[in-house]
Order: C-alpha cells, then sequence, then structure tokens
C-alpha cells in the first residue's frame, strides 16, 4: 500500500467508493475489516459467521455509502454496519436469548493474575445476549439506550444483560486461569 493511500481522510475515502475506484474500496477493506472482524467475531464467538457477517457488511457499506453524512467518523458508521449485520445473524439463527437465571452476588476476591486471553475466553463463553451487551457497552463505549435500539430489546433488558454478564466474568475471573 502506498504512503497516499495510508493519509486518505474518510471524506476522500467515501469519495472514491462513490466513484467505484476499486483501489479505494480496497484500502478502505484493508483499513478497518480487522477491528471489524474481530467486533462480528466477538458478538458471534464463530469464525465463518463472522466473516460472513463481516462480507454482509461491507457489501451494504458499499452499496450505502452514498447516505453516509459524516455525522460520525466513518468507522463509527461501519461499525453500526456491522454490529446490526451481527445482531440480525444471531436472531435469525436463534442464538440471542434473554437470560434470567440469576447468579448469587457473592462477595468474591477477584484475582488480577488472569491472562488477555483467559479474559477474551471468559467473554466468548458468556450467553449470546449477555455478551453482545457487555461488549457494546464495555468494550465500544455504547449506552444503555443505544444497545437496547440496536438489539431491539428494553432499556431494562440491557442494563440486567450487563448485570448478568458482569457476575458471571466475576465468577469465572476469580478461577485460576489454568481452568
Amino acid at each position: 500500500m502506498q504512503q497516499s493511500e495510508l493519509n486518505q481522510t474518510d471524506r476522500e475515502l467515501v469519495r472514491g467508493c462513490l466513484g467505484n475506484d476499486r483501489l479505494v474500496q480496497r484500502t478502505l477493506y484493508e483499513r478497518f475489516s480487522t477491528r471489524l472482524y474481530t467486533l462480528a467475531y466477538r458478538l458471534i464467538n464463530d469464525r465463518d459467521a463472522s466473516n460472513d457477517v463481516l462480507q454482509d457488511a461491507f457489501i451494504e457499506i458499499f452499496r450505502s455509502m452514498a447516505g453516509f453524512r459524516f455525522e460520525s467518523s466513518l468507522y463509527t458508521w461501519m461499525r453500526t454496519i456491522v454490529i446490526r449485520n451481527a445482531m440480525s445473524y444471531l436472531k435469525k439463527n436463534a442464538r440471542l436469548q434473554v437470560i434470567t437465571d440469576e447468579i448469587a452476588d457473592q462477595a468474591s476476591e477477584i484475582s488480577f493474575n488472569f491472562t488477555a486471553e483467559h479474559l477474551e475466553k471468559a467473554i466468548l463463553s458468556l450467553p449470546a445476549q449477555a455478551r453482545s451487551v457487555f461488549i457494546l457497552i464495555e468494550v465500544e463505549g455504547y449506552k444503555h439506550q443505544e444497545v437496547a435500539e440496536i438489539m431491539n430489546i428494553s432499556e431494562g433488558t440491557s442494563k440486567s444483560q450487563l448485570n448478568y454478564a458482569k457476575k458471571i466474568l466475576r465468577k469465572r475471573l476469580s478461577k485460576p486461569s489454568d481452568e
């Protein structure tokens, strides 16, 4: 990739994509695909499905580019498309369920001697809806109201699923990482 491609602004990328410039489209894909795939994978927890979601999202991104109004960054807009596609995939495959089981809220000492890999595994092992809410709020920075709209759930459900996810993570991360 040439240095000039690395320095392209969001506006230049959008303009090039709207002009069907294949090199600019490739630059856009290469610049954002890894982060967007990671987001999809964290939400879905399935490599093949995440690739499918990413591919569908980029098709939608290129088709919808004319509607991008620069009210947010290009990445933020694309991220929203990936999240919506991931949520649609989860709903279609009936893997997004409200979990209402209660976990006793025990005050436990959490050992912070776990690895990033242990944390990632713990997050990926969460039930689908709790994982999605946790990632959207704690990793991506969305508010409960935004998550409720994206996932078509109530704000209260978003809050309870985040609480549920945190309880599970506390429990799982308090165990030695060799388990």
